[in-house]
């Protein structure tokens, strides 16, 4: 922002107390990423921004997960729960080596984004010393109130004090705000502890400011932007609005959605222009797909790349490590696992690719298997270009099979085949007249026959 160059960004990120999991209330997914997640990518990041992340003791799951995503970033640890303003001066350290602008943010707010972040610090510019970000609530029980005087906010009033006409208010506080660096530690230092928990409340804040003659002024946003995850209830509203956003922009890209409400999608997937995806189909994280592929329902896609015209399912599982080539397709009940098919592969049913590379124009037939595990370690199968591989196959790794070979069906391949081979492993048949016969009169022999 033009002026205002410096930016201190101070993310709370402590655990909440009612998820009844032990996985930090911060890493429980949305759209198949941490909430922590979602609030870092949208914090503002680049040159004069920095970021200090406040984590409660005994947290180093949060604390790697912070430096994966923001390997610039500080952390802090709160050593005693004492309020949400002692959560922020918990990175003092951060915060008094000087900003332009403070922003105070928390962990729990996968919704919201790196525009309301931005809007929240023009106000700054134009000489308020705090913005405080609000909304609409469509029932405020519970929620502190922001009482206005005219376009100045006064005070920040919780739902337990407010007086029955202050709790008609609607405009609620959401806990985001942004100071003036230059007022910031004046006011956080001037929040006290007098309420009744013996805590330090961010709220006050706003009335400090006010008795110092500094301005406080309000944002708005909408209420799902600033949704606030306690509970596994609320963890799943946010997952559903995340979704909705994720299939509105799918679609606004020209992504075919048959029926969007049955399809699950994460932050992070990619779509080429004119993708169909059927219904009833999960993508998990890391999933590309690209121009003209088709996602047939009841599919499951996780960490893998489609390639162009390929076609997915219907009742296909591709898991982490799988590429799949131009016009490739993976038929119904086939699961692949770290396995790359080149352009033109047709695994068509039934069958399962783990550890693999399959050449281009090769052919598997249904119910083949990649014996990949030998109980102990993971081995290769390499299938060359245009090879076919014949139905219940059982192809026992590590084996290569040559570009143009041809697999019997029901063979179980324990040795390389060269290119242009043929491999067939069966017993002998073996035919017995009458045997049946026989068989079935030894089985029934005094036994009543059924009614």
């Amino acid at each position: 922002m033009k002026g205002r160059t410096s930016l201190t960004v101070v993310l709370a990120a402590g655990e909440g107390t009612r998820m009844r999991s032990s996985l930090p209330k911060v890493l429980h997914p949305v759209a198949g990423q941490p909430l922590l997640v979602h609030v870092l990518e949208a914090a503002p990041h680049g040159e004069g921004a920095r970021l200090a992340v406040v984590i409660g003791p005994d947290h180093q799951a949060v604390a790697d997960a912070v430096k994966r995503i923001r390997p610039d970033a500080e952390t802090f640890v709160q050593r005693e729960r004492l309020g949400t303003a002692h959560a922020v001066l918990s990175a003092r350290a951060a915060i008094a080596r000087g900003t332009d602008d403070l922003l105070v943010a928390f962990g729990d707010t996968p919704l919201i984004s790196a525009n309301t972040f931005e809007r929240m610090r023009a106000p700054l510019k134009e000489g308020a010393a705090l913005t405080v970000l609000g909304f609409r609530a469509a029932d405020p029980t519970g929620y502190g109130r922001l009482l206005m005087h005219g376009k100045h906010l006064t005070v920040i009033r919780e739902h337990a004090d407010a007086s029955e006409d202050e709790r008609k208010v609607t405009l609620c506080n959401a806990g985001v705000m942004a100071f003036d660096g230059r007022s910031a530690l004046k006011i956080l230092d001037r929040i006290g502890n007098a309420n009744a928990k013996g805590e330090y409340y961010l709220v006050d804040a706003v009335a400090i400011a006010r008795e110092q003659g500094l301005e406080a002024v309000v944002i708005e946003t909408s209420e799902d932007e600033v949704r606030g995850i306690n509970t596994k209830a609320q963890l799943a509203e946010a997952e559903a609005v995340m979704q909705a956003r994720l299939r509105k922009a799918a679609m606004d890209a020209g992504v075919t959605l048959i029926a969007p409400e049955t399809v699950y999608l994460s932050a992070d997937t990619q779509f080429g222009r004119d993708v169909t995806v059927e219904p009833f189909v999960v993508i998990g994280p890391g999933v590309s797909i690209a121009d003209g592929a088709v996602i047939h329902s009841f599919s499951h896609l996780v960490q893998s790349a489609i390639g162009k015209k390929a076609s997915i399912g219907p009742f296909a599982r591709l898991r982490p490590g799988t590429s799949v080539g131009e016009g490739a397709k993976i038929g119904n009940f086939v699961e692949a696992k770290a396995a790359t098919l080149e352009a033109g592969v047709k695994v068509n049913h039934l069958s399962y690719i783990g550890d693999a590379e399959i050449g281009a124009n090769t052919n598997i037939g249904a119910g083949t298997i990649t014996c990949n595990y030998d109980g102990f370690a993971k081995h290769k199968t390499i299938i060359g270009k245009g090879a076919f591989v014949g139905t219940n196959s059982s192809l026992v790794a590590p084996v290569k099979i040559g570009a143009g070979a041809y697999i019997g069906s029901g063979s179980v391949i324990t040795r390389d085949v060269p290119d242009d081979a043929m491999a067939v492993e069966r017993s002998q048949q073996s035919i017995r007249e009458g045997g049946a016969a026989r068989y079935r009169e030894i089985k029934t022999r005094g036994r009543k026959p059924k009614a």
